[in-house]
């Protein structure tokens, strides 16, 4: 490994930027069914016990322990209780009610006869196998008690904690929203899928895939597409969608050229842009248009996807009430030789294969513009600013892209 003097964390700082421009969502209150992959706003108080009433965890009878003490017996069926049962009558002493998994137990039985330990009789039944007081019987509140706090505020909602809350009665659940964000390709040579390509045309294709990762974050996403070089033109267009969106996200136009239109656009409307050091996705820009925040990525497709992974999916993460923004990340031993500019953390694609003790392989070479290499890759091999050469087996930082 090779180090050089390390240089301004500039990389850090644009990223904290983006977070603060985005910001925290708004807290709004969904239908449980919508709040998958959503954060908790507030603490979550058990209005009931679960289970709420005592009930039966097997299909069988439910008797009285004493009078299956002595096995093989019989005792006559005085009852059916199925699972919904709302109006129970006690069971008497001698006697047996046939019972579901799920439904309440009856006042007086104190234990469950499983169905399989019987001859499964409905008007009298034989028990073959004897059982003891609080057998096969859910407790009332023995998962969670009325008044207990279930889930706290801050976390993230999955299947099982959905879940839990629809079991506890609540219908909708106070989360942050999703952040809306506006994706803005530009490029007058770009044109739509199934079109015929003339000389010095190309097929769109930042704007699908940014507005995936906006999806795939957590995000709400709209694109708009085919925007001309033209700051009028951009303009106008901005200006008519705006409205509503937390966040504008731009791909392209931000270097240091000729018809750099979103350059153009937004110098001296509330938006900085700058070249950071780091490779891919040097030229940047952030900043606020119209109330709105503004992240503009450059145009290369690797570069505005890096730049997405670096910049803009923990902002969208940590709006969203997310305490952990990053991806996973492992230490790997890389598994071939690479080189990195001075002074510029690098980014490159990798595949990472645990079977073979932890090595990651670099996929394609640091060209911004190999997408078919990043759609290869299973994650980002980070070589930090201060290392210019890593030779094979050297330990480097992986972050997942899945």
């Amino acid at each position: 490994m090779v180090r050089v003097a390390n240089s301004l964390n500039a990389v850090a700082d644009h990223r904290a930027r983006i977070a603060e421009l985005v910001g925290l969502m708004p807290v709004v209150e969904l239908p449980v069914a919508d709040c998958a992959g959503l954060v908790l706003a507030a603490d979550l108080v058990a209005p009931v016990a679960l289970p709420p009433f005592d009930n039966s965890a097997m299909d069988g009878y439910a008797v009285r322990a004493a009078d299956v003490a002595d096995v093989p017996v019989v005792l006559p069926v005085a009852d059916d209780v199925p699972a919904g049962r709302t109006e129970l009558s006690p069971l008497a002493p001698g006697t047996a009610h046939r019972i579901m998994t799920g439904a309440p137990v009856p006042p007086g039985a104190d234990a469950v006869v499983q169905v399989e330990w019987t001859d499964g009789g409905t008007s009298a039944v034989r028990v073959d196998r004897g059982v003891a007081a609080g057998a096969n019987i859910r407790r009332a509140a023995d998962d969670v008690a009325a008044g207990d706090v279930v889930l706290r505020a801050g976390t993230p909602l999955g299947p099982a904690r959905l879940g839990l809350a629809a079991a506890l009665g609540f219908g909708s659940l106070p989360v942050r929203r999703r952040p809306r964000v506006l994706v803005l390709s530009t490029g007058s040579e770009l044109v739509g899928p199934g079109e015929p390509l003339r000389p010095g045309q190309i097929y769109e294709s930042n704007g699908v895939m940014l507005a995936a990762a906006v999806r795939e974050a957590g995000g709400v996403a709209e694109l708009l597409r085919f925007v001309p070089d033209d700051v009028a033109e951009f303009l106008a267009a901005v200006d008519a969608r705006l409205p509503g969106f937390d966040l504008l996200l731009t791909s392209g136009g931000v270097s240091a050229g000729a018809y750099e239109v979103v350059k153009d656009a937004f110098t001296g409307r509330g938006v900085e842009f700058t070249k950071l050091p780091m490779q891919p996705g040097g030229p940047q820009g952030s900043g606020r248009y119209r109330g709105v925040a503004v992240a503009t990525l450059p145009g290369n497709p690797v570069s505005a996807q890096v730049s997405f992974e670096v910049f803009v999916r923990p902002a969208l993460r940590g709006a969203m009430g997310h305490a952990d923004v990053e991806r996973r990340a492992v230490r790997a031993r890389l598994g071939s030789a690479l080189t990195s500019p001075a002074g510029r953390t690098q980014f490159r694609r990798g595949r990472y294969d645990p079977e073979s003790g932890r090595v990651v392989t670099p996929v394609g070479g640091p060209g911004s513009h190999l997408l078919s290499a990043l759609a290869a890759s299973d994650c980002l091999i980070e070589v930090p600013a201060d290392v210019t050469e890593l030779a094979a087996g050297d330990e480097v930082v992986v972050r997942f892209l899945q």
